[in-house]
């Protein structure tokens, strides 16, 4: 590019931010607008996107035109530096690329067959009798462990009760809950 181009460019985007002259601006556009898209283009933009941000580019160039200063750069410069700016911002911006189309949880799970279905119902009921046949105090115990996850220590001293006690507690209501599923001829326990 010329100097004199150089020159023709700054008079222009000062016509821009002085005035919002709206021929300066298109003539700038006609000018840049296909040259940046063709610089994204080649750093592996796909072509939408290196329209949408030569377009975006341009519009800043309409808004901060007054923020150019041709003692620092060349029209040329600070418009392809805007452009790659913005380039750079959407690559962060865009996590899709971090997300694995193969991952497990984005898949259902498969149905389970209707007599399993049943089996599981039937197994669930049979459980939740033979929870029934426990004390209150194992059966708290037991839930505890089992339902909100905690560990023989964290159940000792949410409880109070020493560690032993909690763990022969557990031990003796598995015993018990063993026993009464056993007892019912239609439960694997396996």
């Amino acid at each position: 590019m010329t100097e004199t181009q150089h020159a023709l460019f700054a008079e222009l985007a000062r016509r821009v931010a002085e005035a919002r002259d709206r021929a300066a601006f298109a003539q700038l556009f006609d000018h840049f607008a296909p040259r940046i898209n063709a610089y994204l283009m080649r750093q592996g933009a796909p072509n939408g996107l290196a329209e949408e941000i030569a377009q975006d580019t341009m519009i800043v160039l309409w808004n901060k035109a007054h923020l150019f200063d041709p003692a620092k750069s060349s029209v040329s410069t600070w418009l392809f530096r805007v452009a790659r700016n913005r380039r750079i911002d959407l690559i962060r911006r865009d996590k899709s690329d971090r997300i694995d189309p193969n991952d497990p949880i984005f898949h259902p799970s498969p149905m389970e067959a209707p007599d399993e279905e049943m089996d599981a119902t039937a197994r669930d009921e049979r459980v939740r009798e033979a929870l029934k046949t426990l004390r209150p105090e194992q059966l708290a115990l037991i839930k505890q462990a089992f339902f909100d996850g905690l560990s023989h220590s964290e159940i000792a001293e949410r409880t109070g009760l020493p560690l032993g006690t909690v763990k022969s507690r557990i031990r003796l209501a598995f015993k018990k809950l063993r026993d009464a599923l056993e007892a019912d001829p239609k439960v694997d326990t396996d």
